[in-house]
Protein backbone atom coordinates (compact mmCIF):
# COMPACT_ATOMS: atom_id res chain seq x y z
CA UNK A 1 0.00 0.00 0.00
CA UNK A 2 1.28 3.20 -0.73
CA UNK A 3 0.43 6.82 1.38
CA UNK A 4 0.15 9.89 0.00
CA UNK A 5 0.15 12.69 2.37
CA UNK A 6 -0.37 16.33 1.10
CA UNK A 7 -0.82 19.74 3.35
CA UNK A 8 -1.54 22.88 1.80
CA UNK A 9 -1.25 26.51 2.82
CA UNK A 10 -3.42 28.46 0.80
CA UNK A 11 -3.75 32.45 -0.24
CA UNK A 12 -5.67 34.95 1.94
CA UNK A 13 -8.15 34.89 -1.58
CA UNK A 14 -8.25 33.11 -4.94
CA UNK A 15 -10.74 32.59 -7.47
CA UNK A 16 -12.53 34.45 -6.17
CA UNK A 17 -13.36 33.43 -2.46
CA UNK A 18 -11.52 33.95 1.20
CA UNK A 19 -8.60 31.33 2.20
CA UNK A 20 -11.65 29.60 4.27
CA UNK A 21 -14.47 29.08 1.34
CA UNK A 22 -11.21 27.65 -0.85
CA UNK A 23 -10.56 25.18 2.03
CA UNK A 24 -14.11 24.01 2.21
CA UNK A 25 -13.82 23.71 -1.62
CA UNK A 26 -10.48 21.73 -1.37
CA UNK A 27 -12.34 19.06 0.56
CA UNK A 28 -14.91 18.90 -0.98
CA UNK A 29 -12.81 18.67 -4.98
CA UNK A 30 -10.95 15.97 -2.92
CA UNK A 31 -12.73 13.75 -1.62
CA UNK A 32 -15.41 14.05 -4.33
CA UNK A 33 -12.08 11.69 -6.55
CA UNK A 34 -13.39 8.75 -4.31
CA UNK A 35 -14.15 5.85 -6.33
CA UNK A 36 -13.46 7.72 -9.51
CA UNK A 37 -9.80 6.98 -10.38
CA UNK A 38 -8.43 3.20 -10.59
CA UNK A 39 -5.82 2.08 -8.07
CA UNK A 40 -6.88 4.71 -5.33
CA UNK A 41 -8.25 3.18 -2.04
CA UNK A 42 -9.12 5.96 0.23
CA UNK A 43 -9.12 9.46 0.46
CA UNK A 44 -9.40 11.98 3.22
CA UNK A 45 -9.02 15.45 3.09
CA UNK A 46 -9.19 17.59 6.70
CA UNK A 47 -9.09 21.40 7.48
CA UNK A 48 -6.87 22.85 10.30
CA UNK A 49 -8.53 24.35 13.30
CA UNK A 50 -5.38 25.30 15.38
CA UNK A 51 -4.21 27.96 13.05
CA UNK A 52 -0.99 28.01 14.53
CA UNK A 53 2.08 29.42 12.85
CA UNK A 54 3.41 25.86 11.96
CA UNK A 55 -0.36 25.17 10.46
CA UNK A 56 -0.80 24.41 7.29
CA UNK A 57 -4.43 24.98 6.47
CA UNK A 58 -5.55 21.49 4.18
CA UNK A 59 -4.26 18.20 4.61
CA UNK A 60 -5.11 15.27 2.14
CA UNK A 61 -4.42 11.53 2.99
CA UNK A 62 -4.77 8.72 0.38
CA UNK A 63 -3.83 5.62 -0.30
CA UNK A 64 -3.03 3.61 -3.40
CA UNK A 65 -3.11 0.05 -4.08
CA UNK A 66 0.69 0.66 -5.55
CA UNK A 67 3.47 3.05 -6.99
CA UNK A 68 1.65 2.53 -10.41
CA UNK A 69 -1.85 3.65 -8.84
CA UNK A 70 -0.32 6.75 -7.39
CA UNK A 71 1.08 7.55 -11.09
CA UNK A 72 -2.33 7.14 -12.77
CA UNK A 73 -4.03 9.28 -9.78
CA UNK A 74 -1.31 12.19 -10.46
CA UNK A 75 -2.20 12.51 -14.51
CA UNK A 76 -5.65 11.16 -14.35
CA UNK A 77 -8.01 13.98 -15.83
CA UNK A 78 -10.47 14.34 -12.54
CA UNK A 79 -7.40 14.80 -10.95
CA UNK A 80 -5.73 17.27 -13.04
CA UNK A 81 -8.87 19.20 -12.89
CA UNK A 82 -8.89 19.54 -9.11
CA UNK A 83 -5.50 20.13 -9.34
CA UNK A 84 -5.77 22.79 -11.73
CA UNK A 85 -8.29 24.66 -9.09
CA UNK A 86 -5.84 23.83 -5.97
CA UNK A 87 -2.93 25.11 -7.84
CA UNK A 88 -4.62 29.06 -8.25
CA UNK A 89 -5.20 28.88 -5.02
CA UNK A 90 -2.09 27.67 -2.87
CA UNK A 91 1.08 29.89 -1.28
CA UNK A 92 2.76 26.44 -0.15
CA UNK A 93 2.71 22.71 -0.56
CA UNK A 94 4.27 19.63 1.12
CA UNK A 95 4.25 16.07 0.17
CA UNK A 96 5.51 12.62 1.38
CA UNK A 97 4.82 9.48 -0.28
CA UNK A 98 5.97 6.12 1.60
CA UNK A 99 5.07 2.76 1.44
CA UNK A 100 3.54 0.42 4.31
CA UNK A 101 5.64 -1.39 5.86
Amino acid sequence: MVKHVVMWRLKERAHGNEKAVNALLFKEKLEALEGRIPGLVRIEAGIDFAGSAASFDVVLYSEFIDREALVVYQTHPEHEAVKSFIVEATEERAVVDYEDG
